[in-house]
């Protein structure tokens, strides 16, 4: 199958968001994950998220962000019908990359306890699960509800 990786623009919000709504359980912010947060934080981290795509269409994406520090991967997704083609993996080689570009040197990221697929991909991939520390978070906005595509 080909398919291509490249940058992440603004301009692919609505598709990107089409891909993220279409996958069974994940979870986006109604306000993080509106066109406006998207923007702020591609504005933030320019040239790092990246979107695959293959037959004209995207197909996958991550959301890449870092510190200063640490590198961070959200929303890494590829459509259904799409896996198990190396799409996720190039996503990723990719957006590793260019964080290492940066001077970034660790990558940390969220996979809820439940998300099986995304769990098991890390795993494969070689990235550890941590269980020597807590997570903590603080809401500052109670209208940046998370919702959970069924």
């Amino acid at each position: 199958m080909y398919y291509e990786i490249r940058t992440m623009t603004i301009e692919d919000y609505d598709e990107v968001y089409s891909l993220w709504t279409s996958i069974h359980g994940f979870a986006m912010r109604s306000i993080d994950d509106s066109r406006e947060g998207v923007q702020r934080f591609l504005n933030r981290n320019s040239q790092l998220s990246v979107v695959a795509i293959a037959d004209g269409k995207i197909v996958g994406s991550i959301l890449v962000g870092n510190d200063g520090r640490h590198g961070s991967f959200y929303h890494v997704c590829v459509q259904e019908e799409y896996r198990k083609h190396g799409i996720g993996k190039a996503m990723v080689t990719e957006a590793m990359h260019r964080l290492k570009d940066e001077g970034i040197n660790k990558i940390q990221l969220v996979a809820f306890a439940g998300n099986q697929i995304g769990n098991q991909f890390w795993h494969t991939e070689g990235w550890s699960e941590r269980i020597d520390y807590n997570t903590y978070d603080f809401v500052l906005n109670d209208e940046n509800i998370i919702r959970f595509n069924s």
